[in-house]
């Protein structure tokens, strides 16, 4: 039996990353340190997931501009499937991200593009075969051109396609019935803290998950609440949530550690992993990640695998 892919339907985009002392006022004029032009989007999450050796496909969207030309390169190089024709007359989405160089933080600005984009005419590229993972971000439920089309696609995955999905901080752009009905359909659901509160209202992390699961995502296995530097909660159906720790390391970025933890939590529950382990795992990839420029810059599995083997023995110590 072929090994579970994960067929991504949302958007990949090409970053524009400034690194900054601090964000602007109105009227400034900054000088970056630092300047990259990057595949980004839900290409680091592709590439998240891919590193850590899952199948990988884009279903989405590739303009065939200079924006486009550079993501169907970058997904070459990185072994990723691309299940569409590039779209014509229209190039791909832009973000510019910028980078505080005190807290390493990020703030993004978003112009969609051919990913967003979505048509019933799509749908033939990107059905799923049994086992297949199918993920999106909130970008193309939010994006007018996209929203509907996606929704309904979603809405009607076979029982046997494994949903997952990441809301990210547009979600409070998707509109309500929108947003309601993909989460019905979601099996594993990940999201920051700020994400889940525009979901699921105030409280803690236990107390939003217990919402998540109950009220927003009936059918949802679990609920993954990532908390940044300081972790990410677990929550399991007819289970005690439980917290995992971050890793502690020198941070220099974290544009793309969110999407390096998707992808590579996702990888590891499609190769048998439970989901506690999928979770550490995931925590180390992004560790990582946020150790390195960029937001593509999601560790390889053996890479994690010896992090992983490192902190084991300096915690045994």
């Amino acid at each position: 039996m072929a090994s579970p892919r994960l067929i991504h339907i949302g958007s990949a985009v090409v970053d524009f990353i400034y690194r900054l002392d601090r964000l602007p006022a109105p009227g400034d004029d900054l000088t970056a340190s630092t300047f990259a032009a990057l595949p980004g989007g839900g290409f680091n999450m592709m590439v998240s997931a891919k590193r850590s050796g899952m199948p990988t496909a884009y279903a989405g969207k590739i303009g065939d501009g200079l924006c486009g030309a550079m993501l169907a390169q970058a997904f070459r190089a990185e072994g990723i499937d691309c299940l569409q024709p590039a779209s014509r007359g229209i190039d791909s989405g832009t973000c510019v991200v910028l980078v505080t160089e005190a807290d390493a933080e990020r703030t993004f600005i978003s112009k969609p593009g051919a990913e967003g984009v979505i048509t019933p005419d799509d749908y033939p590229f990107m059905q799923p075969e049994p086992g297949d993972w199918v993920f999106t971000s909130g970008y193309t439920l939010a994006y007018p051109g996209s929203r509907d089309s996606q929704a309904g696609f979603i809405a009607g995955l076979p029982a046997e396609a494994i949903f997952a999905f990441d809301p990210t901080g547009i979600v409070a752009e998707i509109p309500a019935d929108i947003l309601k009905s993909v989460l019905r359909r979601t099996d594993w659901l990940s999201l920051n803290r700020s994400e889940a509160a525009v979901i699921a209202g105030s409280g803690n992390d236990h107390e939003l998950a217990a919402r998540l699961l109950a009220d927003h995502c009936p059918h949802a296995k679990g609920v993954v609440i990532r908390a940044g530097s300081a972790g990410a909660l677990l929550a399991l159906r007819a289970a005690t949530p439980f917290f995992v720790p971050a890793f502690k390391v020198e941070t220099v970025d974290t544009n793309g550690a969110g999407d390096s933890h998707v992808g590579a939590f996702i990888a590891a529950l499609s190769q048998g992993q439970k989901p506690a382990g999928a979770l550490r795992y995931a925590n180390a990839a992004a560790a990582i990640s946020t150790t390195r420029h960029g937001g593509s810059m999601a560790p390889t599995a053996d890479e994690i695998k010896e992090f992983l083997t490192r902190a084991r023995e300096e915690n045994s110590a």
